[in-house]
């Protein structure tokens, strides 16, 4: 009985695999949580904002102490000016952010650009609100044993935008390949936005979580598309507070009318104590950054050369929560055809969970070769995952 626009994607493959993880007492570096908390101060803001603030209906758009925050650090981050009462709204999470920004801005038979592989919830989102997807692919430079970089396909993009889009949907810091966008690419985007008279959504969730000096950079900032945007966040990585569901999207007014008409009809409003406790965090945000990014980086260098020692071919990511890589070497060992294989047998033997990438892609096949492993993890997580990867070598 489930509808025909959502038949087609069955359960989140991070559902599943989270799922055989726990069947198969596997270690879950599938699904991009961290079997962690966030910092206990968030936690006891949390608590106090349960017996100090009111725990009835926040405001559609959000407290406004939080649109405050929301606003001055965009400013802070960006020098571009934002009314929190007119350019920002607080969902659950930046998925909901997604889901309100299709809903709210786009007719049935609308296209939007989408760059894949992506987060699977894009294409699920696109075909709630009727419209179609134009896939622009990022592929995989291979140099010797490494993914050097994922390019994207210039001449797909110039395509798909002259194909009369009415959004593009930019994931940049880019999960799942850790991908940060260039100044460059970012550049031709907003032309061609520009040109085609193109609406951008920015999903920026990995903004803060950047490695060996990597500049994230919002396509807001470059000229003339301020108005053009839609910039959205969560609090859920930077914090490590997944579970929070805390996310906002910020653009013009004219935009954020969108987002706010579809939002009020999804969830109305978001966890009012929740909300007070992210305006303790984003005040103090350095302080728990200076905590988690030099643990994340430490666990990614430990991973990776496990990866690379069992024969996949990495590519190195320059920000969030996952490594990106090429099985086809390990694949062949173990007499396997396609991501999916891999996956249930790394669950079987050796007992690590991994996500099969064919999710993200709009032909499946195009992800047959690859698998994504999450490194957001405790050091005993990784070590474990380490020691029984290594048994493969």
């Amino acid at each position: 009985m489930i509808a025909n626009h959502l038949a087609p994607f069955g359960t989140s493959v991070f559902a599943i695999m989270s799922r055989l993880a726990a069947e198969h007492n596997a270690v879950n570096l599938s699904q991009g949580f961290p079997d962690f908390d966030g910092p206990d101060w968030i936690k006891a803001a949390a608590k106090a904002a349960i017996d100090t603030h009111s725990n009835q209906y926040a405001p559609l758009p959000g407290i406004p102490t939080l649109r405050n925050a929301i606003a001055k650090r965009f400013t802070r981050d960006t020098n571009l000016p934002c009314d929190p009462d007119t350019q920002t709204v607080v969902t659950v999470g930046c998925t909901e952010a997604i889901a309100a920004t299709m809903l709210g801005l786009l007719n049935p038979g609308d296209k939007v650009v989408l760059i894949e592989p992506f987060y699977d919830c894009y294409r699920a989102c696109v075909a709630l609100a009727g419209a179609h997807v134009l896939p622009v692919p990022l592929r995989p430079v291979i140099t010797g044993n490494k993914i050097t970089s994922m390019q994207l396909d210039e001449a797909a993009l110039h395509a798909a935008m002259a194909q009369g889009p009415k959004l593009i949907l930019i994931n940049t810091p880019h999960n799942p390949t850790g991908k940060v966008f260039t100044r460059e690419e970012l550049t031709l985007i907003a032309t061609l936005c520009i040109k085609h008279n193109v609406i951008a959504v920015s999903d920026e969730v990995y903004e803060r979580l950047l490695f060996d000096g990597a500049k994230h950079i919002s396509i807001a900032t470059l000229p003339a598309m301020a108005d053009r945007t839609i910039t959205l966040s969560s609090m859920g990585k930077t914090f490590s507070l997944t579970g929070w569901k805390i996310g906002w999207a910020i653009g013009h007014p004219d935009l954020i009318a969108g987002v706010r008409a579809a939002h009020q009809f999804l969830s109305f409003s978001v966890a009012t104590p929740l909300q007070h406790a992210a305006v303790a965090a984003l005040e103090r945000e350095p302080e728990a950054l200076a905590q988690l990014l030099p643990l994340l980086q430490e666990h990614r260098d430990l991973l990776a050369d496990c990866l690379n020692k069992i024969g996949l071919t990495i590519h190195t990511p320059r920000a969030g929560y996952f490594i990106y890589a090429d099985h086809t070497a390990l694949s062949c060992r173990l007499g396997v055809t396609d991501d999916t294989a891999l996956c249930m047998a790394l669950i079987k033997n050796p007992g690590v969970a991994a996500i099969p990438p064919s999710a993200f892609y709009t032909q499946p096949a195009d992800g047959h070769s690859l698998i994504r492993f999450a490194f957001c993890k405790k050091r005993q997580t990784i070590t474990e995952a380490i020691r029984r990867l290594h048994t493969l070598a």
